[in-house]
């Protein structure tokens, strides 16, 4: 029997700075926090819901590390409860543009419908909303 997984818990990205990544997430309404791992060094992670982004400032990273960590090679998707048109008057707000949508895709569940936007470092982020 293979053992089950449940859900992802938190992913690292490696980005080319730390306050510019955190200064953009939480226009998305991620909240930074700093922790200290056992080792005495100093991380910082953005939060939101039960999940978590680690972040890794590039050259800089912790161990253990992905073999061959790289700014903006990123692309992942978030889900929202918020129509879209919310998000994307937000995002314009904050002075971030829209790369592409809204447009219609297949999520992890069933049909969804999302936008695309990029960070500072160009990792791709699709915020989406199931319909």
């Amino acid at each position: 029997m293979i053992p089950a997984l449940s859900y992802i818990d938190h992913f690292v990205l490696t980005v080319r700075n730390i306050s510019a990544a955190v200064s953009f997430y939480e226009k998305l309404g991620m909240q930074s926090e700093t922790f200290h791992p056992i080792d005495g060094s100093s991380r910082t992670a953005l939060k939101f819901g039960r999940h978590k982004i680690n972040l890794h400032e590039s050259g800089h990273e912790f161990e253990p590390k992905a073999n061959a960590p790289t700014a903006g090679a990123a692309d992942f998707c978030l889900i929202t409860s918020t129509n879209l048109t919310d998000w994307i008057a937000h995002l314009t707000s904050q002075g971030i543009k829209t790369e592409e949508g809204p447009v219609f895709r297949t999520g992890a569940t069933g049909k969804i419908e999302s936008i695309y936007l990029r960070d500072p470092d160009q990792n791709l982020i699709e915020i989406s909303q199931y319909i």
